[in-house]
Order: C-alpha cells, then structure tokens, then sequence
C-alpha cells in the first residue's frame, strides 16, 4: 500500500483487546442491547478475545462450525469456494458486527471462509455458551430472529441485483452498500475505509476484473468516482443511486 493512501490505516495492535474496548463492544451489538450493565459484565468473561493480522484466516469454509465471532476492531472478509474454484468476496464485516455459527450441532460447517482484511481484534464464544445466554435472555433470542431475518432479506437483494441486473448497476450497487457501511467523509469525497481492488469488486458482483475495470473508469470519466491503488472513494453519490434505482 503507497504511504499516500487516503485509507485511514490506524486500528489497534492485534494483541491490544481491552476490557472496555471488549464491553463497549458487547454492549453495542444489536442482539445485547437492552441488557443491563450488569447483565453485559456477566456475558464477557464467556467471550475469548484473539487478535488477528492482516490476511491471516479465522476460520476456513468447511471447518467444524463451533464459534460465533465478533469484530471488536478491524475489518473481516467472508469469502467462499465457487464450483470453478475461484475465491469469491462474499461480505466485508466492520466492529460490531457478527459471523461464524449461531448453532451448535455437531456436524454443521461454516459455508464460508474468514480472513482479517487489517488488524483484526475478534471476540469469539462457543455455540454451547451463546445458546445458554439465549435460553437466559428471551429478548436476546428475539433480536437474533430479527438480525437473522434480516440479513436473509439483504442476501436475497443482493443475489437479485447480482445475478440480473446490467453490469454498471452491479457495480452502483455494491459501491453503494460499501460506503454505507464502510464509508467516511474525506478530502477525497465518501471514502470506502478498506483495501479494494478492481478483483475485490469483481468477486463480489459476478463479473470479470476486466468489466470491473472498464465501468469503474467510466464511473471515473464521469466523476462520480475517485480512484487509486486499492481505494474506492464515492463523489457523486446520487448518480450512483440514480442508476441503481433504474433497475429497482
């Protein structure tokens, strides 16, 4: 990465998972909230907290599914097997958010691969010990329904988009759901906080790196975006949207 990237490279050592950084965490996942700061104290000793760096694996699809992750600091790339054997891009995960299993069956598997994109501080809890919190916290059990349910409904707009729309709208599409969740206001323009490359895209919209490239410095030409070795940053997001909406 050029020392002239505009990606803000400045996350925690690996090693450095505090106790607050782990509560504040804790607190703030969207399952949890609603629990008391008591309650929170007497979940956190049953989450192991590992430090991660960059590139290196969590966990590999297929491996016996036996822990619910969290990103404490970091960003963690999902990615999966296609049939042809090429390694696709499935989500991008900031802090706060959760992966691996819910459940805890013995032959279940995890679907997809994790990888700490940077500096990743994980914490993790076996699928025994979540479903006990679950059996002591209704709401809890409630909330994870929810964040399910509504996952499942972002996968099926995702596969809908991916699988038929034009290719500049894929490509809008998944620009868009980057910077809601990884965008920051910079001199730049809306910059997606994480390493992207045009094969980064490309796996996660279907296509190939040289479509990617092609839109992308049509998008470039058109100044709805900026560009450079492994940055996405947003200029015009209304155009974006207006393209995406076409197809909506």
């Amino acid at each position: 990465m050029p020392r002239n990237t505009p990606l803000d490279q400045n996350h925690i050592e690996p090693h450095m998972c505090s106790i607050d950084l782990r509560i504040y965490i804790l607190r703030n996942l969207p399952f949890f909230q609603g629990l008391s700061p008591e309650q929170i104290k007497e979940i956190n000793p049953l989450f192991v907290d590992r430090g991660y760096k960059a590139g290196e694996l969590i966990y590999a699809e297929s491996n016996p599914a036996a822990r619910l992750f969290v990103v404490a600091d970091g960003i963690v790339k999902l990615t999966q097997l296609a049939q042809s054997g090429k390694e696709v891009m499935l989500d991008v995960l900031k802090s706060g958010e959760f992966f691996g299993s819910l459940t805890h069956k013995p032959k279940d598997q995890y679907s997809e691969s994790a990888h700490a994109q940077n500096s990743v501080c994980a914490l993790s809890i076996e699928g025994g010990q979540f479903r006990q919190i679950l059996k002591m916290h209704s709401q809890v059990a409630i909330r994870v329904m929810d964040i399910m349910t509504e996952r499942l409904k972002e996968s099926q707009e995702m596969v809908r988009m991916i699988s038929t729309a034009p290719v500049d709208q894929r490509i809008a599409f998944v620009l868009l759901k980057l910077a809601d969740k990884l965008g920051e206001k910079n001199k730049v323009g809306l910059l997606i906080q994480m390493p992207l490359s045009r094969e980064d895209i490309a796996n996660l919209t279907a296509l190939t790196t040289e479509t990617v490239s092609r839109v992308m410095s049509q998008f470039q030409k058109d100044s709805w975006i900026k560009t450079g070795r492994q940055w996405v940053a947003i200029t015009q997001k209304e155009r974006l949207m207006d393209l995406v909406s076409i197809y909506s």
